[in-house]
């Protein structure tokens, strides 16, 4: 999705429009900028469910998540060229703005709900693990007994 923004705000920038005429694009590479930064961040620090059940899928999401946001560093650099030597710092700067208005969005809209998902996954499988525990440790201790003669 940053791809196909970048190109698109590249080519409005070679084909002479404004900046104002650019929002929607802009607001779809502050977004996906954002998604990137997030994986990033979750690829870090992954969830205890997933650490349990996919470990080699986590570092090969974590290589991904590096490349794409080396991507998107090449990226940003050379649209931040583009806009400054077109329009100016100021535009620049505007844009940065609008990125942290969108990345506040999302966090809001999205990554709060997605956190909130993992979090009750992580109690759900954590429960059934100490239900297992419990359960085997109450039939260990049964056999035991009935073993001996004591039930």
């Amino acid at each position: 999705m940053a791809t196909g923004a970048f190109n698109t705000i590249k080519s409005a920038i070679n084909a002479g429009k404004d900046i104002q005429s650019m929002t929607t694009q802009l607001g779809q590479w502050g977004k996906a900028m954002s998604d990137l930064d997030y994986a990033h961040k979750k690829a870090e620090k992954p969830p205890m469910f997933k650490k349990l059940f996919g470990a080699s899928a986590i570092e090969q999401n974590a290589l991904e998540v590096w490349g794409h946001k080396q991507k998107a560093k090449e990226m940003r650099e050379e649209l931040r060229s583009y806009i400054s030597a077109l329009y100016g710092p100021s535009a620049w700067d505007e844009i940065v703005h609008m990125e942290v208005q969108m990345r506040k969005e999302q966090k809001r809209a999205v990554y709060e709900a997605e956190e909130a998902r993992e979090r009750l996954i992580t109690i759900v499988v954590a429960t059934i693990a100490i239900a297992i525990v419990i359960g085997v440790s109450a039939f260990i201790i049964y056999a035991i007994g009935e073993n001996q003669g004591k039930w």
